[in-house]
C-alpha cells in the first residue's frame, strides 16, 4: 500500500507517456524539421525503452522550451522540466564549452534593487534602454540591479547555479510586492524558488494597463510570449481570451489556444552555434492574416518579425506612447 500511494503522489514523468502524439502537433521542432526524433514524444518513448540522455542528445538540444507541449499533454507530464533535467545531464558541445553562464558577481544594470515592483529584463529588453525605461515607468517599478541574465542562461543550457550566486539574485526580490519578468523560462523557475512571491510575466503586466489596452487595434496581431503563457496556461488562456474579445486583435494562437512561438530557437541556436530559423515560425503565424501591425510582449519576437515580416512591429511598452492612447 505504501508503494502504491507513493507512486500516485509522484508527478507524472516520461513513464506516463501513452504515445498519443498530441505534443508533436504543437512542437516547433517538428514543424521545422518533420523529424519525430526531435519531439517530446520521441524523448519520452526513448526514455521508456532505456535510452540515456547521451543517446538522445540532439533531441534534447533541439527543444525550444516554448512549453506548447505541456497544455496538450493528457497525462500532465512536465515536459519542459523533463527536458531541462536531461539537458543538465549533458555536456555542451566542445565548441560551446566557453558559453556556459559564468556564475560570478552579477553585472549591475541599475542602482535601484528594491521596490514595490521590480522589473527583471531579458538581454533583448535590456539592450533597448528606452523601451526598458518606459516599461519600468508604466509598471511603476524599479529595474533590477541584478537581472539574473547569467542565471537565465544557466537554466537554458543546463549549467549548475551555485547556491551563493542564486541567493544574491533572489535576496532583493523577496522584499518586492511584485516581480515582473521578461524571460518566460526564468519566470517559471522563479515561481518555484519564490513560491510566496507575486511573479508575473511582462506581457500580462503591461497588457493589463488601461493605457496599453486602449492602444490595441482590431488590425493588430498580438504576439504572446509562449514560455510564460504555457507555464500558467489554465489561468492565462482565460486572460487572453478576454483581452482578445476586448481589443478585437488577432493573436498568435492556434485552434487549441496554444501560442505559436515566433522566435523558436534550439539550444545551439540560442548559443550562436547555429543560425536561427525564425522565418519558418513567423511565416506560419502570418499566413492568411490581414493585419496592419505586430504587437509583441518580447523583443526577441520583435526581432524575428522585423527580419522576416513586412509590418511595423511595436513592443507593449512603446504601444502606450504611439499616439493612439
Amino acid at each position: 500500500m505504501f508503494g502504491l500511494a507513493h507512486n500516485r503522489a509522484r508527478a507524472p514523468d516520461h513513464a506516463s507517456c501513452s504515445g498519443c502524439g498530441l505534443c508533436l502537433l504543437v512542437c516547433p521542432a517538428w514543424r521545422r524539421s518533420r523529424d519525430i526524433g526531435l519531439t517530446p514524444l520521441a524523448r519520452a518513448r526513448a526514455l521508456q525503452l532505456g535510452a540515456g540522455a547521451a543517446d538522445i542528445a540532439d533531441s534534447i538540444h533541439s527543444c525550444t522550451l516554448c512549453g506548447a507541449c505541456e497544455p496538450v499533454c493528457p497525462e500532465d507530464i512536465g515536459l519542459v522540466a523533463m527536458t531541462l533535467d536531461l539537458r543538465r545531464q549533458l555536456p555542451l558541445p566542445d565548441a560551446a564549452a566557453g558559453l556556459r553562464a559564468p556564475m560570478g558577481e552579477p553585472r549591475p544594470i541599475a542602482a535601484q534593487a528594491s521596490g514595490k515592483t521590480i522589473l527583471l529584463p531579458d538581454p533583448a529588453l535590456r539592450a533597448r534602454s528606452a523601451t526598458l525605461a518606459r516599461a519600468a515607468a508604466l509598471l511603476g517599478g524599479a529595474i533590477a540591479a541584478d537581472d539574473g541574465a547569467d542565471i537565465a542562461l544557466a537554466l537554458e543550457s543546463g549549467s549548475a547555479i551555485p547556491a551563493p550566486r542564486l541567493e544574491r539574485f533572489l535576496a532583493p526580490l523577496r522584499a518586492a510586492q511584485r516581480v515582473v519578468v521578461a524571460d518566460g523560462l526564468l519566470l517559471r523557475q522563479l515561481r518555484q524558488w519564490l513560491p510566496g512571491a507575486n511573479s508575473v510575466g511582462i506581457g500580462t503586466a503591461l497588457s493589463a494597463l488601461p493605457a496599453v489596452r486602449r492602444a490595441l487595434r482590431a488590425s493588430d496581431l498580438y504576439v504572446i510570449e509562449p514560455r510564460a503563457y504555457h507555464a500558467d496556461y489554465q489561468r492565462l488562456v482565460k486572460y487572453y481570451d478576454a483581452l482578445r474579445a476586448a481589443a478585437g486583435s488577432a493573436f498568435n494562437l492556434d485552434l487549441q489556444r496554444i501560442a505559436v512561438p515566433a522566435a523558436a530557437r534550439s539550444l545551439p541556436q540560442r548559443l550562436g552555434l547555429e543560425a536561427s530559423d525564425d522565418r519558418i515560425q513567423t511565416e506560419w503565424i502570418l499566413q492568411g492574416r490581414s493585419i496592419e501591425r505586430v504587437v509583441v510582449e518580447s523583443l526577441e519576437d520583435a526581432a524575428a518579425f522585423e527580419q522576416h515580416g513586412a509590418h511595423p512591429v511595436v513592443h507593449l511598452a512603446d504601444l502606450a506612447d504611439d499616439g493612439t492612447s
